[in-house]
């Protein structure tokens, strides 16, 4: 300690000759708390007894070691203290070592005026209350700035809601040692009842908590920090209550308390302690909005699964099997819902309808659009007489256009109509892609018969208008064909040939990426033994582990028979 009894500096003063240490003890004694040292020895026990001194006077000339030497070994532990040299010689050699080792603030040279060595003393002590200020000062903002960065890096370590109260009050309780520390929460302008707390001294603590009640509500009316210390306090307690708030928003009210504390919060730990509330408060927010964000994000996900369960089964999952043909079709939704859709309907006249569209986007608004498309769609096609498909297109594009319109969205479809006991097979495109018609029985004879001259093409159905949206009436015509055995139509959306597959190379550099298109589509369609779209669509997500878009295909083979 560098002050002894009362506001009295220490003062050492060391000499070996005994009427220079009293002289000397005898100038100072009224100012100071002197201490006397007849050698550098006896000087650095009393250092290592007492402590800190704010001055230090030493001869040069000791035995055993000189002031030099003497002041040199105090520096490092004792930084502030002032050092004051006594010499008889004008070395100049003995100076400039006692400056640079000693750190020596002045040097006066024996026989000493009294006056000049009171002036020279009064200074030092002057220099030593200066920078001890600044030192104290400077030390004090450390320790601030370490807390504050301790207290800041606790608090951005979660941020869930309960963790984020358990390690407000954890932290600022040991950070600011207190012997208990709680936070309650303000849910809709109430404090809550779930109480987060720490303290040593359960019994003790507990006690405090049952105190706590009235003055917190203090708190949630008024929002005004609440310091109570003092010896009028049971068990001379110090208790600081404080609101923790963002942007006018009350979110918890926090409490501390020391009891019996030798040193209790100065003004700066309690300013310090309102600063770091602010970061509690600032980290409580955003641990509030993340924990919203979950519970919406899992509200979110919980209605997506029941749309994705509507839109499954809104989208027909089976169907009845026909002996002369068979109808394939597989919908996988880039995300939980999607906008692509296929419908395989059957007319009491034995028509069988087939229809395969992509709503513009992705998400939430395509299926819902999807969803009212199928519905008109099938109330068209559950007319008594089977209309034609490019007249159901222009009625879809007649309910439909307003609302599609107004959203930017639009629809690409494609609707067919098959007549079992004529093969005949009328069609309308509505901006979709083209679909394909081949005869999967010539693909399978080239296929077994390497030396076949037969070259099996695929037909694109080229004809094809606007989509549906686009216009107030519909522009577009049909078309029509006949299939014959073992021929299959088959549609696709945008989200299979706009896939990413790899090519391998025959000259042994990296497979190429790209996209697959009908080429490509068409190149995996021949490698069937019987077509199969569950396993085309396995061998085309095989390289795609990340969708991009909605993956619909649709097809109708019409079979093999003994009479054919």
């Amino acid at each position: 300690m560098s002050r002894g009894d009362g506001r009295k500096l220490k003062l050492m003063v060391v000499d070996d000759e005994p009427d220079n240490l009293d002289l000397l003890f005898r100038t100072f004694r009224r100012d100071f708390q002197v201490f006397k040292a007849d050698s550098a020895l006896k000087a650095l026990q009393i250092l290592e007894d007492e402590g800190e001194m704010a001055v230090i006077i030493s001869d040069q000339r000791m035995p055993e070691m000189n002031g030099t030497e003497f002041l040199g070994k105090t520096v490092e532990r004792f930084p502030d203290t002032i050092r004051i040299l006594l010499t008889g010689y004008t070395d100049v050699e003995d100076l400039v070592e006692a400056i640079n080792s000693g750190q020596v603030f002045k040097y006066i040279t024996k026989p000493w005026n009294p006056e000049e060595l009171k002036s020279v003393i009064q200074q030092a002590s002057e220099t030593y209350n200066f920078f001890k200020q600044r030192t104290n000062a400077l030390r004090r903002a450390l320790r601030r700035e370490s807390l504050y960065n301790d207290v800041v890096s606790a608090l951005r370590e979660s941020l869930d809601y309960s963790s984020m109260l358990e390690t407000i009050v954890r932290t600022l309780g040991e950070t600011f040692n207190a012997t208990g520390c709680c936070i309650r929460s303000v849910e809709e302008g109430r404090l809550s009842v779930v109480t987060f707390s720490y303290g040593g001294n359960a019994t003790n603590v507990q006690a405090w908590l049952s105190q706590l009640e009235a003055p917190m509500q203090g708190i949630l009316e008024n929002r005004v920090t609440q310091i109570q210390q003092g010896q009028n306090q049971p068990n001379n307690i110090t208790e600081i209550i404080l609101p923790l708030t963002y942007q006018h928003d009350l979110l918890a009210v926090l409490a501390l308390y020391q009891e019996n504390s030798l040193s209790s919060w100065s003004e700066d730990d309690i300013q310090l302690l309102e600063v770091v509330s602010e970061q509690a408060s600032l980290a409580l927010s955003q641990a509030k909005l993340y924990q919203r964000t979950v519970e919406l994000a899992e509200q979110m996900r919980n209605e997506l699964k029941v749309a994705s369960q509507i839109q499954n089964n809104l989208l027909r999952q089976s169907w009845p099997e026909f002996d002369t043909f068979r109808v394939q079709a597989c919908c996988h939704p880039a995300r939980e819902v999607g906008g692509d859709f296929f419908e395989v309907f059957i007319h009491p006249q034995g028509d069988i309808w087939v229809a395969l569209g992509d709503v513009s986007g992705k998400g939430v608004p395509a299926a819902l659009f999807m969803a009212s498309a199928i519905s008109v769609m099938r109330r068209e096609l559950s007319q008594e007489t089977s209309p034609e498909p490019d007249q159901v297109m222009q009625n879809l594009n007649s309910i439909l256009s307003d609302d599609l319109v107004s959203n930017n969205h639009f629809i690409t479809m494609v609707l067919a109509r098959y007549t079992p006991y004529t093969g005949h097979l009328a069609y309308a495109n509505a901006g979709h892609i083209y679909p394909l018609v081949w005869s999967h029985q010539g693909v399978r004879q080239k296929a077994n018969d390497a030396n076949s001259s037969v070259n099996v093409e695929p037909m694109f159905l080229k004809t094809r208008g606007i989509p549906l949206g686009i216009l107030p009436i519909w522009r577009g015509k049909g078309d029509n064909l006949t299939l014959k055995s073992g021929d299959v139509f088959l549609v696709t959306s945008d989200g299979i040939t706009e896939a990413t597959v790899v090519q391998e190379t025959t000259d042994g550099s990296p497979a190429i990426r790209s996209m697959l298109q009908q080429e490509g589509l068409w190149k995996l369609l021949q490698q069937q033994e019987q077509l199969n779209l569950d396993g085309l669509l396995a061998a085309i997500r095989e390289h795609n582990p990340v969708q991009e878009d909605d993956q619909t295909i649709l097809a109708l083979e019409v079979l093999l028979t003994d009479e054919n």
